[in-house]
């Protein structure tokens, strides 16, 4: 049985329910409450279980994954990086992103919702599951990964 998602892809049913974790840097609050929302629409329409795991900061995410790697089928990084005033925006958009690729290497499967933007008002557009809607964005990639995984299983 095929049936599409929210973002038009056409994905076969899971087999089995999917165990997926959602690792959260919630610095902003409201805006990974918005990602995170997004995701979990997404989830709900394939009736997956989830947790929430919350991590103090983006450079985290990616070790809160391996070290729970074994327990879930996938996981969804959230987290939002603003521009500042100094180099730590670039440092921490570029290390977050190159952990989750190098776990992604791993055959570890996940979805990245970090957003690393100019501006707050970027940030809360982009989190917005009624506008750009980044977190069920990064479900839907997530689970077209889960997809290609399974075919090697």
């Amino acid at each position: 049985m095929r049936r599409e998602n929210s973002f038009g892809n056409d994905f076969e049913e899971f087999n089995e329910k999917l165990k997926i974790c959602i690792v959260s840097a919630p610095y902003y609050r409201d805006i990974t409450d918005n990602l995170i929302r997004g995701a979990v629409n997404v989830l709900n329409e394939i009736k997956s279980t989830m947790e929430i795991v919350e991590v103090s900061g983006a450079l985290e995410i990616p070790t809160a994954i391996k070290l729970m790697e074994k327990e879930f089928d996938g996981f969804i990084a959230v987290g939002c990086v603003i521009r500042g005033e100094t180099t730590h925006y670039e440092i921490v958009s570029t290390e977050s992103s190159r952990g989750l690729t190098n776990l992604g290497l791993e055959k570890i499967c996940i979805g990245n919702a970090i957003l690393t933007v100019e501006n707050r008002l970027q940030a809360e557009e982009r989190a917005d599951p009624k506008i750009f809607d980044k977190g069920g964005e990064a479900c839907n990639a997530l689970l077209g990964i889960i997809k290609i995984k399974k075919r090697g299983d």
